[in-house]
């Protein structure tokens, strides 16, 4: 039988610790975020439906980007054991430089739509931690105020080559004198991909009032206030060149740049250089053979070709065929630090992010990037300690296999992992199997007691007619 006695309130309060109340909204808000996916929740409900969709939307059917991050989750992991793992080493070199984390911040356009501290946020939380932020052709912070919010950190800087060759010469001549280290000469964009969400949305920049606008505004009032209240949006680092802000992104996407605009910008460019949105191996050994500096498997996010290559399916690839020569970099879809460490267990040099930081900046500004980063290193850390390596140069195909819906997907150059034991199907699925076995068994069964048959008279054989079906 069971003693009981009457509860002594000494011991009670030892067993319930009250948790005391945070009072600040946004630490409270973003501390209640343990992934990237709670990020966007929290960014859905505080941003205009307009600014969330052009962060979060995709191309066309968005397949490209559905399918960039059902490849990521599409793994299995191969950890080691009886290792000591007290503590791991996330530092790794790239492009000349250190990075604390194997992952950076990819280039966003139109960053202040989303919140209005926009890449000076992201600068400045990519100082505190460590790693490279890239700004973008179509930044809302200029060049100089980008260098001023992260003076001693790694500055990267997307290009897209604009029809007037000079203001594109003019931005690689800013960022150079600034002392970004790292160009982006990106290749993927001959024209705008077709953004739907935004077509239906009636986005544009600015933002142009209607009657849900208005609507979806009344419970986001912040967002308001702080577009009201703060400078207005520009293409800050083309604010010198004129024309309106429609005209200056028409403008960027130019369908005729070629190799020799490549070897223009080469030229011009005293630092690294990258080439931003290669999708397959034979354009990255023709890169290689050029000898730039790295390549982005990239298919921007998704926000381009629909149905377009998956960059992380390319990736092993690629690296076994390039990876001596250039230093081989992979995005689109990351939304875990279990993401990049396959792909740097796969041959990446290293990864960047581009939705996972606007998810943090809409749901808390610069907190809300630093909460992010945080989110993803916790996350590769846990990943890495449970894999049981040290460091990220341990990390090897050896410790991954991709899935391709749950078989495994073969890569060239590399022998996927054989299981060590029989995966137990679920009965659902043992069910039919065993049926169909029973019934082969029967039929061998019956096949065996059958007494042997003569031989036909006449090998000729007459086909089979069937009666025409019932029409429904």
């Amino acid at each position: 039988m069971v003693k009981r006695q009457f509860p002594n309130p000494t011991e009670l309060l030892a067993l319930m610790q009250f948790k005391k109340p945070e009072l600040n909204g946004k630490k409270r808000r973003l501390d209640s975020a343990l992934t990237i996916y709670d990020l966007r929740d929290i960014a859905k409900r505080r941003t205009p439906k307009a600014a969330f969709d052009y962060t979060d939307g995709s191309a066309e059917g968005e397949l490209s980007l559905t399918r960039a991050r059902q490849a990521f989750e599409d793994i299995e992991f191969h950890p080691s054991i009886l290792r000591d793992v007290s503590s791991v080493d996330t530092t790794t070199q790239i492009l000349g430089g250190t990075s604390a984390m194997p992952f950076g911040i990819a280039p966003t356009g139109f960053t202040r739509l989303m919140q209005t501290e926009g890449e000076i946020a992201g600068a400045g939380a990519a100082a505190a931690a460590g790693i490279p932020f890239t700004l973008s052709t179509l930044g809302t912070s200029s060049i100089e105020s980008v260098k001023a919010a992260n003076p001693n950190g790694r500055n990267w800087f997307q290009l897209y080559v604009m029809r007037q060759r000079e203001i594109s010469y003019g931005l690689v001549e800013r960022a150079a004198a600034a002392g970004f280290d790292t160009l982006m000469f990106t290749v993927d964009t001959p024209v705008a991909g077709a953004r739907l969400r935004d077509k239906r949305n009636g986005f544009s920049i600015p933002p142009q009032l209607t009657v849900g606008t208005i609507i979806n505004a009344i419970p986001r009032p912040w967002w308001w206030f702080d577009f009201l209240t703060t400078p207005p949006l520009e293409f800050a680092s083309l604010a010198s060149t004129g024309g309106t802000v429609g005209e200056l992104l028409d403008s960027a996407m130019d369908p005729s740049i070629d190799y020799d605009d490549l070897e223009i910008i080469r030229d011009m460019w005293p630092g690294k250089i990258v080439i931003k949105g290669v999708q397959n191996v034979e354009d990255s050994r023709k890169l290689a053979d050029l000898g730039v500096d790295g390549i982005l498997l990239s298919n921007h996010g998704g926000r381009q070709l629909d149905r377009a290559p998956i960059p992380f399916h390319l990736l092993p690839e690629v690296a076994r065929e390039v990876g001596n020569d250039v230093e081989v970099m992979v995005d689109t879809g990351i939304m875990n630090g279990a993401d990049i460490v396959a792909s740097m267990a796969l041959g990446a040099k290293f990864t960047l992010i581009g939705r996972a930081y606007l998810y943090g900046l809409m749901s808390g500004g610069r907190a809300g990037v630093d909460r992010t980063i945080q989110i993803l290193s916790d996350q590769i850390i846990r990943t890495m300690k449970l894999l049981e390596v040290n460091s990220i140069d341990e990390l090897g195909p050896q410790h991954v296999t991709q899935l391709q819906r749950l078989s495994p997907r073969m890569m060239p150059g590399f022998e996927a992992p054989t299981a060590k034991a029989p995966v137990r199907a679920s009965k659902a699925a043992v069910a039919p199997t065993v049926a169909a076995a029973a019934k082969t068994v029967a039929a061998k069964t019956v096949a065996a007691k059958a007494p042997a048959r003569k031989p036909a008279a006449s090998t000729a054989t007459k086909p089979a007619t069937r009666k025409p079906a019932a029409s429904k």
